[in-house]
């Protein structure tokens, strides 16, 4: 294979609007985090992250033992650009990283408060990740390469379609992605992924098209289940930036076990469940399941 995967990166800068120089490929995102993390820091370095968000942050800092700060977000599940500044200060991280839009929240950031942030602490390193970012208008991918101190990911995992493939990238300017292609593997992405990956992004037209089709599910998603929450108040649901819909409810296990039984399978995170946008009739499969069990549980709290 291409060590540098240099079809599937001209694709991809094409689609994002970067030159390609400045891209480098991973065997899906999760490799780059996991390379990041050990090429960029050491032992002694500290590593900001936020709660909740993406599971393999704090896998990959605890595998390389990097000192780990876990900011927690606010009831909302908010994360303010404040917070962070603040945290920064304090704690003086080697390197920031969270999800944007936030997996598995939903919740985002605007592009000029990433980068209120990003130029407002110069000496730390910032890593975006914008697994998610295809469902919003906010990204600052474009922005990775004027600056030396910011590495955005993306994966074609999400609204690229292409999870199966193991493909992700990480922008960013010229030193840092100098030192990222020196430490990666020399074959990290296969030669059937590089050539399968760059078909696929180069039709832009049938991306843009997947894109606006799935951001059309998802408010429909999102718009049923908040009527099922005001109808109820069993459920709380959260806004979305993203493919789902975040919401919390006394018992989740139970909605789960619930969706579970008419062959409906979500994501449970305590007393979160995370319900990803699907074609049209199963969003109204989705819709109609939780706002029964809503109802049953309403009804069932009156009569107590």
């Amino acid at each position: 294979p291409d060590p540098l995967s240099a079809n599937a990166c001209a694709a991809f800068a094409d689609y994002v609007g970067v030159d390609s120089r400045f891209v480098t490929a991973g065997n899906g995102s999760d490799e780059l985090i996991m390379l990041i993390i050990n090429t960029l820091l050491n032992r002694s370095d500290r590593l900001l992250i936020c709660d909740p968000d993406f599971s393999m942050y704090r896998f990959y800092a605890d595998l390389a033992e990097a000192k780990l700060t876990v900011i927690d977000k606010g009831a909302d599940y908010s994360l303010s650009t404040a917070a962070l500044t603040a945290a920064v200060a304090e704690y003086r991280p080697k390197a920031v990283m969270f999800s944007n839009p936030c997996s598995p929240t939903g919740q985002a950031l605007t592009r000029r408060e990433v980068l209120d942030c990003v130029d407002g602490c110069r000496d730390t390193l910032w890593v975006i990740d914008e697994a998610y970012m295809d469902f919003w208008d906010e990204p600052v991918v474009q922005d990775a390469v004027t600056r030396d101190n910011l590495i955005v990911l993306r994966t074609c995992s999400k609204a690229v379609g292409l999870a199966a493939l193991r493909l992700g990238f990480a922008i960013c300017g010229e030193a840092l992605t100098d030192a990222l292609r020196k430490a990666k593997s020399p074959a990290n992405v296969n030669a059937l992924t590089d050539a399968m990956a760059a078909a696929v992004l180069s039709d832009k037209a049938y991306l843009l098209d997947a894109r606006d089709r799935i951001r059309m599910a998802t408010a429909r998603l999102y718009e049923g289940l908040c009527a099922a929450a005001e109808a109820s108040g069993v459920i709380r649901v959260l806004p979305t930036k993203a493919n789902f819909v975040f919401l919390e409810t006394a018992d989740a296990e139970d909605l789960q076990e619930y969706l579970k039984a008419r062959s409906i399978l979500v994501r449970r995170l305590g007393s979160r469940l995370r319900i990803t946008a699907c074609a049209p009739e199963d969003n109204e499969r989705i819709i109609s399941a939780v706002s029964a069990y809503c109802a049953e549980r309403s009804d069932a709290g009156r009569e107590q």
